[in-house]
């Protein structure tokens, strides 16, 4: 049977490192970033693709440099015939891509050439598209520019989160990645380049666009708390604390209102006006606190009417 390194940290890659393993590819070493230290008591946190390896007695290695040469030297040795990289977290350098003698495979969760780059689920889902889905490519020098050997697509609805998103494409690539490694043993498969032209990029995710501009359409605001959902959340700054929020709706209609108005809370939700109509909150989160819905939020908290946000 084949032999294969696999790379990859979070747990989106974890159901493909146990699906290339059931179905009988040799995992002969698991490579993945560096233990960290969380918390207030730093507190050392293992990956987990590592807690995964471990579990399935496969040998783990943490190199602070994927591409030096102590790495490439330890990973030749052990012969792949294949390198999976599922969201490592490091870029792959010439040499290191040269190692395996059949091919360099990347998951990558997008319907590419849209959306190359870090976030491709969260801006998928912000810019409002009505789909998306896996690509298994050939990994090459540029960022997620190699030729695709299969894509499998998934519609999305205006209410799907990144996190479901995630979780949908997370098992989408585990089922994808050994119908391909299968394609190309037998020869049966072989990649088609991208249209570079059509390319969109997915940057990383950062706090500070966590902050709500409710001078914008209610949709675009619906759709960016959704790709947001669940890291690094939206805010809005209501009296000086910054409340993260959550599991949105909206209503279309003409007001006079300046947006960001608070119109109302009940248990139903938190009522604020947009350019074009006014969202509708149904979770929300106090700082280092629990999500929680907004009638239990409204149970020892008052949200006040009028209120417009923004101002403070």
């Amino acid at each position: 049977m084949h032999r294969v390194v696999f790379l990859g940290t979070p747990e989106f890659s974890v159901p493909s490192l146990h699906s290339i393993v059931a179905k009988g590819y040799e995992v002969t070493l698991v490579v993945t970033q560096q233990d960290k230290k969380k918390g207030r008591g730093k507190i050392t946190s293992r990956s987990p693709v590592k807690i995964a390896a471990e579990a399935l007695g496969i040998d783990v290695y943490q190199p602070e440099n994927i591409n030096s040469k102590n790495s490439i030297d330890l990973i030749k040795s052990h012969q792949p015939d294949f390198i999976i990289v599922v969201a490592y977290g490091q870029i792959l350098s010439e040499s290191f891509l040269k190692i395996p003698k059949i091919d360099c495979l990347n998951i990558h969760a997008s319907l590419l050439p849209k959306y190359r780059g870090a976030a491709p689920i969260n801006w998928a889902i912000t810019n409002g598209e009505s789909e998306s889905g896996i690509s298994i490519m050939k990994v090459e020098k540029g960022l997620d520019s190699g030729p695709v050997y299969k894509m499998e697509s998934v519609s999305l609805d205006k209410t799907i989160t990144a996190g479901k998103l995630h979780d949908i494409l997370m098992t989408l690539g585990a089922g994808l990645i050994v119908e391909v490694l299968d394609l190309i043993t037998k020869e049966e498969v072989e990649p088609l380049e991208q249209d570079s032209n059509k390319a969109t990029y997915a940057p990383m995710l950062k706090k500070s666009m966590s902050l709500i501009n409710w001078n914008q359409t209610c949709q675009v605001i619906h759709n960016k708390i959704r790709g947001l959902d669940p890291w690094p959340g939206s805010v809005i700054r209501y009296k000086q604390k910054e409340l993260k929020i959550f599991d949105t709706n909206y209503v279309l209609e003409k007001h006079v209102e300046k947006p960001g108005t608070i119109l109302g809370a009940d248990e139903h939700g938190i009522r604020i006006t947009c350019l074009d109509g006014y969202l509708t909150i149904k979770e929300i989160q106090l700082p280092g606190k629990r999500r929680m819905s907004v009638r239990e939020f409204l149970l020892g908290n008052k949200i006040e009417k009028g209120y417009q946000l923004g101002d403070d």
